[in-house]
């Protein structure tokens, strides 16, 4: 797995960045559409259309959705997910407990169980998310040390692949997997968040699953979003 170094200081002039408690982030910044603003003290920014950073003085995690996107009505959200630590934070394990998902309705839902997950036979979710993916590998440049978040393994592979109820992160790790969350009345268009809880703190992750009209509209902004983005960045050089 390649692993891409980004520097925090360049990841910080990223289209829009704000400390909270109040942040102002324009993740979703469509008409009509309300943005999405984190409860916890936190920098987020997103690097795709799809793909959201966000971190704090401890924890440091990015996300893809782009195949929870294409999943509206499903009942299984897939998520990739990144997590390093950062600053002078000493290593400590991770568990599956440690992610949950805040729906719309402001329901949380946790992880699904590796158990639902096998009955479930996700393998066309997996060949969709396979088929168009983003790179999530956006890192602190210390993390450079690839590590796998293995909560989920499918049982196809015929126990190649284990699933592990932890991961030890540590400020050198760039530790990458897909998570699985089970949604009985299916995904709904609407606010979501990844919340991921640390040690001491949780950094929450703002996902909008948008409608086909939010959309079409977010897709024609986030055209003159990247210039701003590309135009800031070289003004940093």
């Amino acid at each position: 797995m390649e692993i891409r170094n980004c520097s925090l200081a360049a990841l910080i002039v990223c289209v829009v960045l704000s400390l909270v408690p109040s942040i102002a982030a324009a993740q979703d910044t469509i008409d009509g559409v309300e943005k999405p603003k984190p409860v916890v003290p936190e920098i987020f920014t997103l690097q795709g259309e799809f793909v959201r950073m966000a971190y704090n003085n401890e924890g440091f995690v990015t996300l893809g959705y782009r195949t929870a996107q294409a999943s509206v009505g499903q009942e299984w959200m897939l998520l990739e997910v990144g997590l390093t630590l950062v600053g002078k934070t000493d290593d400590q394990p991770f568990t599956r407990e440690g992610f949950s998902l805040q729906q719309p309705d402001g329901s949380t839902t946790g992880l699904a169980t590796q158990e639902a997950y096998n009955k479930a036979n996700l393998r066309a979710l997996d060949a969709r998310a396979n088929t168009v993916r983003d790179s999530i590998n956006y890192f602190p440049a210390q993390a450079n040390r690839p590590c796998r978040i293995g909560f989920f393994a499918d049982a196809a592979t015929g126990g190649r692949t284990l699933a592990y109820d932890q991961v030890t992160l540590s400020r050198m790790s760039a530790c990458v997997g897909r998570i699985y969350f089970q949604i009985p009345d299916g995904i709904k268009t609407g606010q979501y968040y990844l919340n991921v809880k640390f040690k001491e703190s949780v950094v929450q992750v703002p996902l909008r699953i948008m409608t086909e009209e939010e959309s079409k509209e977010f897709r024609k902004q986030w055209k003159d979003i990247k210039k701003e983005h590309d135009a800031e960045y070289k003004e940093q050089q």
